[in-house]
């Protein structure tokens, strides 16, 4: 009798080990440009860290920048999942305060990593503008969900749109703080600052 699951467990297993090469590739490119920059760092130094050939970094990644932006991929749906799973009833600063803690979690869950990817983003004008680029994406969908939570629509109310610019310029101001200091300073409180200055504006412009 044929067992109809071994195909499946194959495929899982393949994916498991592409991720595996994707993050390990990625990581020894981020220490590199982190070291050297971005513009002085080649694909042929990005190869040789991680003992890969040009033809593996290509199977996963079309560009330097996507080396970097890859790290992100994922960030802006688990950001607008936390402010999903928030309750109905909280103060729009709150609740988006709360799902920006996603961003935190990452950083503090890999700080030296997070620091290098920071700093080698905000420095490279090329990797920024795909960071903003993202953030244009993840500023669409929070404001989707905001629209959801207070029964406005963001095709005709520019106020969730601008709420959650707000909220992501606030982010950026602590991340950019924090990368400064060279990770000296915490990035929460540092984000519990920046978005106690804006959460009036937030709430009352929500209302």
């Amino acid at each position: 009798m044929t067992d109809p699951y071994p195909p499946a467990r194959e495929t899982s297993l393949a994916e498991r080990k592409r991720q595996l090469v994707r993050d390990e590739l990625a990581e020894a490119a981020l220490k590199l440009l982190a070291s050297q920059g971005f513009e002085d760092t080649t694909i042929d130094q990005m190869v040789a860290a991680a003992g890969v050939s040009q033809r593996t970094f290509f199977r996963y990644f079309g560009s330097k920048e996507d080396v970097v932006v890859y790290s992100l991929a994922d960030t802006g749906a688990q950001l607008c999942a936390a402010l999903t799973a928030r309750p109905a009833d909280e103060p729009p600063a709150v609740a988006l305060r709360a799902a920006i803690s996603v961003f935190i979690t990452l950083c503090l869950e890999h700080p030296a990593k997070s620091l290098r990817l920071a700093r080698v983003m905000l420095a490279t004008p090329s990797l920024l503008g795909r960071y903003l680029e993202r953030q244009a994406e993840w500023r669409r969908d929070i404001a989707v969900e905001l629209g959801r939570r207070l029964g406005l629509d963001p095709a005709d109310d520019l106020r969730p749109e601008l709420a959650a610019g707000v909220a992501l310029t606030a982010f950026d101001v602590a991340l950019r703080r924090w990368a400064a200091s060279d990770g000296t300073e915490d990035l929460d409180p540092l984000t519990d600052q920046t978005f106690a200055i804006v959460a009036d504006t937030l709430n009352a412009g929500l209302r």
